[in-house]
């Protein structure tokens, strides 16, 4: 067994990060090693996508470091016209931090706190560490057993990266040192950072082109920072227990937020492998406002802070609704118009990544034929977010076009995605109709006629989301937009009617004979009256789908 003491396992020179070659082999590599063959790697792989997010974030805080920014569009250019990336410059900057990342340092291991103690000296096990194994319910996780009992260093990296960013809230360890410390507990102070956030990123065909379409520089207007106070945590003095000062810690850019210590972590064991993590709380981060310096999150105003902080303007990261796909949310995803002088401000905001690759487009510094995905990433929390209920994740490729919020394909994506919208709704109505008719009472959600529309809109949706990916991957830089329009409206028209068809042939024969839903205005409903209306509402709906039964393009409609 090595000994505890001369115990190092290098982030730099040692494989942990996992990824996926551009053959789809999988892998682990080194931090050197990611760099100097990003080029030939096709993205970091994470058992869970958030373990890729915050992978990700570690390596993008290294980068901007590396590359010194960059410190403007031309530097970035000079950066994506390469074949690959400045590997020795990388590696020089790693060189220079090496004792930062090493994971087993006696003295400062990487995000953690060495001497890191409870006040009983308690030991410690992985559950809380690992992420997909429930408190007292590990029903349904991959690990038990032996995979409980011990981590490689590799997979301890990995899972501790996840818990500085995504750990839940709850009651933690107590920390020797801390004097937030009751009772030798430590009290909730709220997820891990990126738990917050309604989280994406932009994704190439490359690890190489997905961590430079997400390098954002540093002088750009849709990012502020403090270039003398915002540094990653390894370039500033190690962490004790307490939490620390709030001059201090910021966040004063992105790469405080990048690598942010939300939780104060010792792990316990060797080379041999990892027994143990002490989790205690870290920094408090308080989110209003700062979304000029985080850019991988959409954000929302809010009228309640803006009372309670007695601020004019807030805004707050907008979390991801996991019920519902991502193109069905696509304006708070891509840019929207440059707001006009004395107007309101905007209700929502786009990530910053998002505001970038529209203006890399517009000054065309990226190729008009090259196709991005949108990657979302959240965790839904559950029992005062001191559990993770469900982490969601969804992508959408779409053509570059697609962020230039004054190019009409853009606003013939977001525009399509509303007429969906329209249709599922004149088909929630068919389903209310057609129990009313059948002799369903009640306006409460949980009455049968919203029950019904319910479960007919979520047919509804998990067609149409085949449909609109299948269509929005087909749009390129000379798709006309009018077609593309009346293409999908034809489309989603012919989708929606035949699930109406269908309900109205499953409502069955009381249905079709009806019933007087509103005695005193003498209003009859019936399967065929139903279904009038809700043929004239999807007619009103999808108006460019009636204008010809054979559409002016040449792909056939989807069965």
């Amino acid at each position: 067994m090595p000994d505890a003491a001369t115990s190092s396992f290098s982030l730099i020179e040692q494989p942990w990060i996992p990824v996926l070659d551009l053959s789809g082999r999988r892998r682990l590599v080194t931090l050197h090693e990611l760099f100097a063959q990003a080029a030939e790697l096709r993205a970091v792989a994470g058992e869970l996508p958030t373990q890729t997010s915050a992978i990700l974030r570690l390596l993008l805080a290294i980068l901007h470091r590396a590359v010194g920014g960059p410190e403007d569009e031309r530097a970035w250019q000079g950066l994506w016209r390469r074949s690959d990336l400045p590997a020795d410059d990388i590696a020089g900057y790693l060189d220079e931090y090496r004792d930062r990342f090493d994971l087993l340092h006696p003295v400062t291991p990487f995000y953690q706190v060495a001497d890191l103690r409870t006040q009983k000296g308690d030991g410690f096990g992985l559950e809380r560490l690992i992420a997909d194994v429930p408190n007292n319910a590990p029903y349904l996780t991959t690990r038990l057993g032996p995979g409980l009992a011990r981590l490689t260093p590799a997979e301890a990296a990995v899972w501790l990266v996840h818990c500085q960013a995504y750990d839940t809230s709850g009651i933690k360890s107590g920390a020797v040192g801390d004097d937030r410390v009751k009772g030798g507990k430590g009290y909730p102070i709220g997820p891990a950072s990126c738990g917050s956030l309604g989280l994406v990123y932009l994704e190439g065909r490359t690890l190489r082109e997905t961590l430079l379409l997400n390098l954002v520089p540093l002088d750009s207007d849709y990012l502020r920072q403090d270039p003398e106070r915002d540094s990653p945590v390894w370039e500033r003095e190690p962490h004790g227990p307490v939490e620390e000062n709030e001059r201090a810690r910021g966040p004063y850019g992105l790469l405080n937020l990048y690598t942010w210590q939300s939780r104060r972590i010792r792990l316990f064991g060797d080379q041999a492998g990892i027994t143990g993590a002490m989790i205690a709380n870290g920094d408090r981060i308080a989110w209003p406002n700062l979304h000029q310096q985080e850019p991988m999150s959409g954000w929302r105003r809010s009228a309640n802070q803006e009372k309670k902080l007695g601020q004019p303007l807030v805004y707050l990261p907008a979390l991801h609704d996991h019920t519902r796909a991502l193109w069905r949310g696509l304006t708070s995803l891509l840019p929207a118009p440059t707001e006009r002088p004395g107007a309101e401000a905007a209700s929502r905001r786009p990530p910053a990544v998002s505001q970038w690759l529209a203006r890399l487009r517009i000054r065309e510094l990226i190729d008009d034929q090259y196709r991005v995905t949108a990657r979302a990433v959240g965790v839904v929390y559950g029992n005062q977010m001191s559990v993770v209920d469900e982490v969601y994740q969804d992508a959408l490729t779409m053509p570059v076009q697609a962020f230039d919020p004054a190019g009409p394909l853009a606003v013939t994506i977001v525009d399509s995605a509303a007429d969906a919208e329209a249709a599922v709704l004149a088909l929630r109505r068919l389903a209310a109709d057609l129990c009313r008719a059948a002799g369903g009472y009640g306006e409460r959600a949980e009455d049968p006629p919203a029950a019904a529309a319910d479960r007919a809109a979520e047919v509804g949706y998990a067609k149409l989301d085949v449909l609109f990916r299948r269509w929005l991957g087909d749009l390129g830089p000379h798709s006309d937009p009018a077609l593309a329009r009346i293409q999908w409206q034809t489309w989603v028209g012919r989708c929606v009617r035949r699930l109406g068809r269908d309900l109205v042939e499953q409502a069955g024969p009381q249905a079709w004979a009806g019933r007087y839903v509103d005695q005193e205005k003498k209003k009859h409903l019936s399967s065929p009256l139903a279904d009038k209306f809700f043929r004239d509402a999807l007619r009103r709906a999808l108006p460019l789908a009636a204008v010809t039964e054979n559409p002016p393009f040449s792909q056939e409609v989807p069965a």
